[in-house]
C-alpha cells in the first residue's frame, strides 16, 4: 500500500512545517481573481443587520460559505490543530475537512488524530482519501470504514497526480481510476466529492467525475500553496527538487476553474480553493459559481498561532463577505451568485 506508516506520518509532519516556514506559495500564477471587480451599489436598499450568508450545502445548513480545508492529521501536532478547527468549525457552524486518511486504516492507533466529531457534534465533517489509493489495496470497505470512524457526512477523494511524480516514493497508478470511482460512488452511503490538492479540475474532468456519481466538485486550483514546490522542499534527491521547482507554478487558476465549471454546470455543488485569502475573494468566486470556498493555509496559520486568531479569522472573512453583499445591494448569497454584479476588469 505504498509508502510505511511511520514514513506516512513523518511526511504529514514535514507538510505543516514547510507550509507554515518555508516559500512555497506560488509567485507567478495567481488565483485569478485579480481580473474582476464588483460593480458597486451606493444605495443598497438593504439593512446590513439583515444580510445572511448562510446556505446548504450537501443537505446540511452551514452559517457561512467558508471551508475548512483538509489539512493533517496522524501526529500529535496535527491532533492539537484539527481540535482547534473543529472547535472553531463548531462555534460558527462552518464546514471542515479532515486530512488525508489512509494513514486511520494502515494504522488505526492514530485515529484519534483525526477524530474530531466530539468537538464539533453539528457541523459538515468530510473525510478525506486519496483516489489513487483505490489503485493500491483500498477500495469500498476501507472507505466506509474511514467515514464511520470519522462519522463523516461525506468523503472526499483528492486527486494529486503532479505531487504524487514529485513526491518521494510517489503512487503513480492513476490508470483505470475514472472506473473505481464511479463504483465506490455508486455503493458509498455518503456524497463522493472529487477534489484537486492545487493543481484545478477543468470543466471536461469535471464533466467526467460527474458522469460517474461524483457529487460535488472540489476545483482546488492554482494560485497558493504549491504542493509540487511542498515536495521538492522534502525531497532528498536532486532530480525530485529540480523536478517540484519546475513545476511549482503548474495548473489552473482557480477563478477560471470556478467560472467554466459554475457556468457549464449551475447546479453542481461546487466548492472554491486554491489561494484564497479573504473574504472579497470568497464572495468574487461565489459569484463565479462557487457555494462553498475552501481555505487552507490562513486557518493553518491562525491555529498555530491561538483560537483567539482562529476566531479573529473567522469573524473577519465573514464581515468582508457581508460588506461585498451590502455594497453590491444582496442580501443573501444565493442573490449574490446570481446578480451579475462581478465583472471583469475591462469591462469596469
Amino acid at each position: 500500500m505504498g509508502e510505511n506508516q511511520t514514513t506516512t506520518q513523518t511526511r504529514k509532519d514535514d507538510h505543516i512545517r514547510i507550509c507554515l516556514d518555508e516559500k512555497v506559495q506560488c509567485d507567478q500564477i495567481t488565483n485569478g481573481l485579480e481580473k474582476y471587480r464588483f460593480h458597486h451599489v451606493c444605495l443598497p436598499e438593504l439593512d446590513y443587520q439583515e444580510i445572511d450568508i448562510s446556505s446548504q450545502f450537501l443537505g446540511k445548513k452551514v452559517d457561512s460559505p467558508l471551508l475548512i480545508s483538509s489539512m493533517t492529521g496522524g501526529t500529535t501536532n496535527a491532533q492539537l490543530i484539527n481540535q482547534q478547527l473543529a472547535q472553531i468549525a463548531q462555534k460558527h457552524n462552518l464546514a471542515m475537512g479532515i486530512g488525508s486518511g489512509r494513514v486511520i486504516i494502515e494504522k488505526p492507533e492514530v485515529a484519534s488524530t483525526f477524530k474530531v466529531r466530539s468537538h464539533a457534534p453539528d457541523i459538515l465533517l468530510l473525510a478525506n482519501i486519496g483516489a489513487v489509493q483505490l489503485n493500491y489495496g483500498y477500495g469500498y470497505k476501507e472507505c466506509l470504514e474511514l467515514v464511520k470512524i470519522l462519522e463523516a457526512d461525506a468523503l472526499i477523494l483528492h486527486l494529486n497526480p503532479l505531487q504524487e511524480c514529485i513526491q518521494p516514493q510517489g503512487d503513480t497508478n492513476f490508470k483505470d481510476l475514472l472506473n473505481k470511482i464511479g463504483q465506490l460512488c455508486e455503493n458509498l452511503p455518503v456524497p463522493v466529492i472529487a477534489k484537486e490538492v492545487g493543481n484545478g479540475i477543468s470543466v471536461e474532468m469535471a464533466e467526467k467525475l460527474m458522469e460517474v456519481g461524483v457529487q460535488s466538485i472540489d476545483v482546488a486550483g492554482a494560485g497558493g500553496t504549491s504542493w509540487a514546490m511542498v515536495e521538492s522542499e522534502r525531497a532528498d534527491n536532486p532530480l525530485q527538487r529540480q523536478l517540484g521547482k519546475t513545476f511549482a507554478n503548474w495548473g489552473i487558476p482557480t477563478a477560471d476553474c470556478v467560472a467554466n465549471i459554475g457556468h457549464k454546470y449551475p447546479d453542481i455543488p461546487l466548492i472554491a480553493s486554491g489561494g484564497v485569502r479573504n473574504g472579497l475573494e470568497v464572495a468574487k468566486l461565489i459569484a463565479l459559481g462557487a457555494d462553498l470556498v475552501g481555505f487552507a493555509y490562513p486557518f493553518l496559520k491562525a491555529a498555530m498561532e491561538s483560537p483567539q486568531a482562529l476566531d479573529f479569522l473567522v469573524n473577519l472573512v465573514n464581515t468582508e463577505i457581508k460588506t461585498v453583499l451590502f455594497c453590491t445591494g444582496n442580501k443573501n448569497l444565493s442573490l449574490l451568485q446570481h446578480s451579475h454584479c462581478l465583472k471583469t476588469s475591462l469591462s469596469v
